[in-house]
């Protein structure tokens, strides 16, 4: 008898904080998205307008796609 009270006794604190938790709004996480710059901003930061251009090769023959049959 004595464990079984416990154990509810543990449960109902269980479902309490957990329910606690998801009610409560996350500060951390619209702090720190509040915080990140634009995409705009960061390459601007990086000077990424002063990189040379790069060509891309065409890969399609290297690794092709799967074979129809």
């Amino acid at each position: 008898m004595k464990r079984q009270m416990i154990s509810a006794f543990v449960t109902v604190a269980l479902v309490v904080a957990a329910t606690a938790m998801l009610r409560s709004p996350s500060t951390k996480l619209s702090a720190g998205t509040a915080a990140i710059p634009s995409l705009q901003e960061l390459h601007t930061a990086a000077g990424v307008s002063k990189l040379p251009n790069q060509e891309i090769e065409d890969q399609a023959l290297i690794f092709p796609g799967v074979a129809k049959r």
